[in-house]
């Protein structure tokens, strides 16, 4: 049984729901630009009432301004791997098996570019395909392919061109934009097309472009409030958080002391620049070109990250800087300027919407639903209120635990596996940056019970429970600094 299974009568109503909506709108919007980030957090824009004071992001604040800023996205694990096998399949981890970075796909695995290309679309990928090898070869489902190896590299990469590798000069954001925008050049007018752009940016280690390097150099900072390493802050958390604050992923020994933290969050910021530029770049092109009003522009990252929260960095764990993900939706006529959405939307409801405004059926596979009438305004019967989030323990970062959470509309509960430590509840509504654990609090021991039955049902329902594991490698950021205190 899969996780969430739809019924025909839901099927036949979000169907007929995404039906109405073209009708209201006219010709809907054929085509698809799908653009990913990497660990682009979710108030990193200069528009979030949250962003840095300094931080300017001009064209995500065109997208949000001009179409809809989808301010409660998630994904389901927050990892690279994973969370793009979950886009790509509409499924959670457990059941796409890619739940880790070295994972391969199983095989018979099929990528929704699949069927939008056996339906007559026009397909590319250009950028990170990143899931369970370093092979940089075309995949299934894609008529035009561009790709390197693994993570990459920000300066002067080696890219896979339709399956011919070649050195190339310049930044790798620039560089792929340059490569979507030429494919789009020389597609076949008469089809739809769906082009995804995966950028690598902004995975660390960060290196903008030349434009950008220096421009918050001498910016000051602002630290979050639970970065401190008080008494107040680890209070209430879990042994294993302030442990991982003087390792790999720690503010105390930020990659084994390579790292510092001012400098590390600054060219982060610089190099988000290079993902602002590329978006510009697609808009651009889309209205010179008279394509705006026939393409859905979607613009999401791949996890979020967090800055210090926690006296942590990076993502895994489930607090709300490492689920969240930005997302935004445009498209002129179709999508009302400056609108808000404020239902939950995962990583794997991607691919239902992007099949859902194609004219095809949601797989019974897929454990998302599409949300494409909540674009132009609309309703879905039932819509979430809360989701299950999964991450399960690496041995190359063996800092952070498995972790299984329901994450509700106001309530928070983490459970950790194969750890001797305390679980976690939080308010979302009162405590929005997670400082007061109520794990042990009498007045919601009766919902921390409700919250456990219901996350473990979902799993066992879809049969889930078996946590995964793999043969080690060689590498592990294994090493710890002792704590002073």
């Amino acid at each position: 049984m899969r996780l969430f299974v739809h019924t025909f009568l839901v099927l036949v109503f979000a169907f007929a729901g995404a039906l109405s909506v073209r009708a209201q709108s006219g010709d809907a919007p054929r085509n698809v630009v799908f653009i990913l980030s990497d660990d682009h957090r979710y108030d990193f824009m200069g528009f979030h009432e949250r962003a840095p004071d300094f931080l300017e992001t001009p064209n995500m604040d065109r997208m949000a301004r001009e179409g809809l800023h989808l301010r409660n996205a998630f994904v389901t694990t927050a990892l690279c791997s994973p969370s793009r096998a979950s886009i790509l399949t509409g499924q959670y981890a457990h059941n796409h098996g890619v739940v880790d970075n070295q994972r391969l796909v199983p095989e018979g695995t099929t990528f929704f570019p699949e069927l939008l290309r056996e339906s007559g679309y026009e397909t590319a990928f250009v950028g990170k395909w990143h899931m369970g090898s370093s092979s940089d070869g075309p995949r299934p489902g894609f008529d035009y392919w561009v790709s390197f190896r693994g993570q990459g590299v920000y300066m002067n990469p080696e890219l896979n061109v339709n399956g011919s590798r070649s050195p190339h000069l310049g930044h790798t954001s620039d560089l792929l934009t340059d490569y979507a925008l030429r494919w789009l050049d020389n597609r076949d007018a008469d089809r739809p097309f769906f082009l995804y752009l995966s950028h690598k940016a902004v995975h660390a280690e960060f290196i903008p472009p030349e434009r950008h390097a220096g421009r918050y150099a001498d910016t000051p900072l602002e630290y979050p409030v639970t970065m401190a390493n008080t008494e107040q802050n680890y209070l209430s958390k879990p042994r294993w958080v302030k442990e991982q604050r003087y390792s790999w992923h720690g503010v105390d020994h930020m990659y084994h002391g390579d790292l510092v933290y001012d400098q590390f969050y600054r060219r982060y910021a610089e190099t988000l620049l290079s993902i602002d530029d590329s978006i510009g770049r697609v808009l651009d092109y889309l209205e010179e070109h008279g394509l705006s009003d026939e393409t859905l522009v979607v613009y999401m990252g791949d996890n979020g990250f967090l800055f210090g929260e926690h006296g942590l960095i990076d993502k895994r764990n489930a607090y709300e800087e490492s689920m969240r993900v930005p997302m935004l939706a445009y498209a002129p006529g179709h999508i009302a300027a400056g609108s808000v959405l404020d239902e939950m939307i995962l990583n794997i409801d991607v691919a239902p919407t992007f099949l859902t405004l194609a004219g095809m059926e949601t797989p019974a596979r897929m454990d998302g639903r599409s949300f494409l009438p909540l674009l132009s305004g609309g309703s879905i019967p039932d819509w979430r209120t809360e989701f299950v989030y999964e991450y399960f323990w690496e041995f190359p970062f063996p800092h952070t635990p498995t972790v299984y959470a329901l994450r509700g509309d106001r309530y928070k509960y983490m459970f950790y596996h194969g750890v001797w430590d305390m679980n976690e509840l939080y308010d979302l509504e009162m405590d929005p940056f997670e400082q007061h654990n109520l794990i042990n609090s009498p007045d919601h021991q009766e919902r921390i019970l409700e919250m456990q039955a219901r996350l473990f049902e979902t799993l066992e329902a879809d049969d889930a429970v078996d946590v995964q594991f793999r043969r080690p490698g060689r590498f592990q950021a294994g090493e710890r600094l002792l704590d002073a205190e």
